[in-house]
This record gives C-alpha cells, structure tokens and sequence, in this order.
C-alpha cells in the first residue's frame, strides 16, 4: 500500500532532495518537511569556501518559497522535533506555532551530523562552521586583519584555512592525528595536501591535540601555545541519531539502515549523514558525509515510496574538496586498511581486499570521471585496468 503521508525530518539537501523526488515520482499525498533552521533550504558546501569570500546568501538557496506552494510541500522552519511515537505513527514538534504532533504514513529521517566537541577547556571560546549563522559570524571576523587557529585538518578546517590566508589573515591549523584528513584521503595525499598549505603560509602542528582555549589562544597537549585573535572548530561531527535512538530504532554509528534504506522499522527510512548503510562493494555498515550520498539516498526512497522503483542501494560515492586553487576529489571509498599507489602526480589509487577502492586526483577532472566509471562497472578493478582507462 502506497503512504498517503510522507513526514521528513531535516531541511537540508538530502531532506529537500526526498520531497522535490516524491513529486517528481508522481506521488500525490501529502508531503511536511521539517526544517530547524529559520530561513529556506540551502547549500552548505560553500560556507566554508565561496559564501566567506562573496558573502551572497542568496546564492545558496535550493529553492524559492514558490516551490513549495507548487508543489503542495508543507514547509516547517524554526520547527524541533521532540520526540518519534512509533505506535501512533507520528511525530512531536516544537515551533513557531507551538506544540503538536504530526501523523505520517512514513518518516523520513534526515537529520545529519552536528559539529564534535573534544574535551578542550574553553571550547565555547570558540566558533564553529556548520551553518549559514556561524559561516555570516565568521565571515564578518574576516573583515580585518586576524591571527586564526583552527582546531581540525579535516576538508572543512583546510577549505577555511585556504580562503582566510587568500584573504591575508595569518592561521595555524592544530590537528591531532599524524596527518591531515587522515579519515579520508590516503597518506600521499594528505602529505600532498599538507606541502600545499605550508607553501601557502600556514603553519601545521600535528599530532598534538588542542587541550584548551582561552583568550589569548589555543594551548597544545606538550604545553605549546598558539596565539589567536579566534578559534575555529572543525574537529568532526558526528551524527544526529538520539531521536532514532529513543525511538528504538537500531543505532550504529548513526540510524542504521538496509541495503533499501529502512531503518529497523519498516515505516522509517534515513538518508544522508545521519545514516549508517551497508556499503555494496564489502557489505560493511559505512556513514558517508557527503552531499552527493545525501541526494542519492533521497532519490531511492522517494522512487520506493511512489511505487516507481525497488532497486536497493549501489550508487558509487564521491567526494570533493576546493581548497585555494586545488580541487580533490575522490571517486569510490576506502577504508581505514586500504593500501595505496602513487599513478602519476596528483594521482593516487586506493585499494583494498576487493580490488580497487578509490582514486584520488587533484585538479584532474577528466581522470576523476573516468574512476568513476571504472569504479561503477561491478567489477573488482585492477592497477593496470586504472592506469589504462587513465591513458585512453
């Protein structure tokens, strides 16, 4: 039986993506998307590189508020969600109308990630990058000369720190791993990466997590002090799963789904970060923090919900990151065991006991689409197979 009422929880691409496909899915039921930011739906990706530079809100919006009313959307902004009752098939919201609950027929749960708070004394010194408020906030300290720490050498801490030393600002990025983006580039490529930024002006302090904040900057773990004018966390996220989780819903390094993107209870999908899938090539429950993930995901249930498609799950992933005048991307997934060969310069496959996991390529675009082609066959790909798809 097809659901006469589809509830989303979270307003960003992934949650926006799910409504815009049920009605292009011919699904004619009635649609809410709850949203707990003020404001429409919008890009998060450029907040930490484009947005800081032209400061244009109004470029990142998704939508026009005309597309809801066309398309018969409920849209609820400033709206929190309290509490799931599975039994009763709804949902408790807090907003600008007050207090009430919502029915649905399915629940569509995407919730995302929030930003990770270490255990640094002094944290709340610092801001954060998560969205467009802190990204205006953070913005407007760029309007003069500052010296910046940045606590985290993950792709939003470095994207940061490339615009803010275009700007002319002196920054040092603190990061307690050995390496940067170590979660998701391989070592090549972070020393890549890492050779870039001092060129530019950065200083780099690895491996020494940040054990406090103050006013005057950023204190290390072997007691050396960074001074900063403000510091910037970019250490991570992590999932917004605890309305899953008292929901009863099963939880495991998010809200863990199937291979269709059902949670443990038939009557809830989730998308995007906040959900924990199976990933096809090796059959391990994976998070993906991506956009592209995000509106794939979106796309599957909402073509499963309308009756239009059943296919599970199997979309190649890929990521991206601009930093300065460098554009990674990375096509496929590997993980943290995966082993590594250098192709050509700012070129480095990725592999693991199935053969071929990712590519990584700086500034090379033709190449990236082709591992995405190569990687997206079904079929376990090989150093040689890699290295003649690059040179055809």
């Amino acid at each position: 039986m097809t659901p006469r009422s589809v509830v989303i929880v979270g307003a960003g691409q992934g949650g926006l993506q799910a409504a815009i496909s049920l009605r292009q899915n011919g699904f004619d039921g009635s649609i809410i998307l709850v949203g707990a930011e003020p404001g429409l739906p919008y890009q998060r990706p450029p907040l930490s590189k484009a947005y800081l530079q032209n400061g244009n809100a109004d470029a990142l919006t998704l939508r026009p508020q005309s597309f809801f009313a066309s398309k018969e959307v409920t849209y609820l902004p400033e709206t929190t969600v309290d509490r799931i009752n599975r039994k009763a098939q709804e949902i408790s919201v807090s907003g600008p109308e007050g207090a009430r609950r919502l029915p649905y027929d399915h629940l569509i749960l995407a919730t995302g990630t929030r930003n990770l708070r270490p255990p640094i004394e002094g944290l709340d010194r610092a801001c954060d990058l998560r969205c467009l408020t802190d990204a205006q906030i953070l913005r407007d300290r760029l309007a003069s000369p500052q010296r910046i720490a940045v606590i985290g050498g993950g792709f939003i801490g470095l994207e940061f720190a490339a615009v803010a030393r275009k700007l002319g600002h002196e920054v040092d990025i603190i990061e307690a791993a050995p390496r940067l983006m170590a979660r998701a580039v391989s070592p090549l490529m972070s020393e890549y990466f890492a050779a870039l930024h001092r060129e530019w002006g950065t200083r780099l302090h690895l491996g020494q997590p940040a054990v406090g904040v103050d006013e005057a900057g950023v204190t290390l773990a072997d007691g050396t002090r960074i001074a900063a004018n403000f510091v910037l966390l970019a250490a991570g996220v992590c999932p917004n799963a605890e309305l899953a989780s008292d929901a009863g819903l099963e939880v495991e390094n998010g809200v863990k789904v199937n291979a269709s993107l059902l949670t443990s209870d038939p009557a809830i999908s989730a998308l995007g970060d906040c959900a924990s899938f199976p990933d096809v090539r090796t059959g391990q429950h994976v998070r993906l923090e991506s956009v592209q993930a995000a509106t794939d995901h979106a796309r599957l249930i909402a073509a499963r919900i309308a009756k239009v498609d059943t296919a599970e799950y199997a979309a190649l992933p890929w990521f991206w990151s601009d930093q300065n005048d460098r554009k990674l991307q990375i096509a496929g997934f590997a993980g943290p065991d995966a082993t590594e060969e250098a192709v050509s310069e700012g070129i480095v496959a990725r592999f693991d006991a199935h053969g071929l996991a990712a590519v990584e390529t700086v500034n090379s675009a033709g190449v990236h689409m082709k591992a995405r082609r190569l990687l997206a066959g079904g079929k376990p790909v090989s150093l040689a197979d890699l290295k003649e798809a690059v040179a055809a």
